[in-house]
């Protein structure tokens, strides 16, 4: 039996994945440039350079992430990648 939300989640995620490159340019300017911000924090936060952020390496570096981490971690991963953090500030209006 699927849980509906992590089907709807991932289905999200996918579409974003998708789209990227349409909704970049779709999204105004200010936050295009936070998505690019992230990015750069994310990068640097993500010490293992893996694509994945713990949430020590949260806690670490990115900290707002870090008090979010059981949102965005939906599935309980225990990390969340960027794809997923991105998605998250889109849905929320940057």
């Amino acid at each position: 039996m699927f849980n509906t939300r992590m089907v709807l989640s991932a289905l999200a995620l996918s579409l974003v994945s998708l789209v990227g490159v349409s909704t970049a340019q779709t999204i105004d300017p200010a936050t295009q440039a936070k998505l690019t911000e992230l990015e750069t924090r994310f990068k640097a936060a993500d010490k293992n350079a893996d694509g994945k952020l713990t949430l020590q390496e949260a806690k670490d570096g990115m900290p707002r992430i870090a008090d979010a981490f059981s949102h965005i971690d939906v599935e309980k991963k225990g990390y969340v990648t960027l794809e997923q953090i991105r998605a998250v500030m889109i849905k929320s209006g940057g």
